[in-house]
This record gives structure tokens, sequence and C-alpha cells, in this order.
């Protein structure tokens, strides 16, 4: 696993030294498949990180687009590294809509390289995230992988279920929630 914590190892340093050149610092909160190779959780193959806040304290406050002078120095890293400019982008906005996980932000993972800092979203966190993105792309989403993955427990499972449903109480998104349930072996329901 060492291997995929690579991928994003050596620009995320640059980054952090740019950033520090720069007189710039940022704390982010980061969440997702770049997330989870990050924390050594998950080795499929992806591209970006995706970054749903600035931690301020023990808040995480939404940002829709990158700060400008952080957006040049991710731009600049990825010309360097001959990556995506999207390498780091504002993820599933939707996350602060209602609130993270009770206790989400003393959860995380928190790494520092140089002006950088990222609060990476903790095994738990990413249960809640990934189920309630599988529950609506479906079991052959990456979503769904990645939870399969993580080995959530039964009680994992049922309390992110509750989670979800405070972001998405539609009739249509519980018969979704269920069948994600159900297809992960959780048959006592939720949804």
């Amino acid at each position: 696993m060492a291997e995929s914590r690579q991928t994003f190892e050596g620009p995320l340093a640059a980054l952090g030294q740019l950033l520090e050149e720069r007189g710039l610092r940022y704390e982010l909160y980061a969440v997702g498949g770049g997330a989870l190779q990050l924390l050594g959780l998950i080795t499929r193959p992806t591209r970006d990180i995706d970054i749903v806040g600035r931690v301020e304290g023990q808040r995480v406050l939404p940002i829709a687009t990158m700060p400008p002078p952080l957006a040049r120095a991710i731009e600049d890293t990825a010309r360097v590294f001959r990556i995506s400019p999207q390498w780091v982008n504002t993820g599933p906005q939707s996350l602060l809509d209602l609130g993270l996980p009770e206790g989400a932000i003393g959860r995380a993972h928190r790494r520092q390289w140089g002006g950088l800092v990222l609060n990476i979203a903790d095994r738990l966190d990413q249960i809640f995230f990934k189920l309630y993105a599988a529950a609506d792309q479906g079991p052959r989403s990456k979503h769904f992988d990645d939870l399969r993955r993580l080995e959530p427990t039964p009680k994992e499972l049922r309390d992110a279920a509750t989670w979800a449903r405070t972001h998405d109480p539609s009739e249509g998104f519980g018969v979704e929630l269920g069948a994600a349930l159900r297809d992960l072996g959780v048959t006592d329901g939720h949804g």
C-alpha cells in the first residue's frame, strides 16, 4: 500500500514547500479516494484529492472554489509533476450543507507539508460519506467498491445510514439506501 500513497506524497510535499516559499498557509479537510490513499486504506487508482472545506479551529468551513493563490500553487505543482491541474479540487460541497458526522474534525488525521495542512477524514467518516455516495450512485460505483474495502461493521453502516438520511430524507433515496445496506449484508434495515 505504500506505493499508492506515493501517488500524492511527492506533489503534496512540493505544493506545501511552494506555499511556504510564497508565505502562504492553508488548512483543509480532505475526503474521498485520494484521502483514503493517503491513509493507506485503499489502493485503487485515483487522480485527485477532494477538499470540502477549510479548517478553522474545530470547524470546517465551505469553499466553493480554491482561493486564487492556492489554485495557482496547485496548478504550478501540477505542471512540474505532469499531472492534472485538478489533482486537488473542491469536492462534494453538499457534505457540509447539513453537517459532517458528529466529531469528524476531531477524528481527522492531520498531516502537514510546509504551508499545507490536510485534515484527512477518518475511516469512520469515510464510511458515512461513501455510503451516502454509494446509495446515490449504485452498487457498481467506485464508492460502493471503496466502502467494501473499508470493511464496515453492521453498526457502522447503520450509523452511516442514519447520518445519510439527514442529508437526503427523500423516499427514493431511502429505497436506494436500503438496497445498498442489503447489498452490504445489513438486513435489519435503515432506509
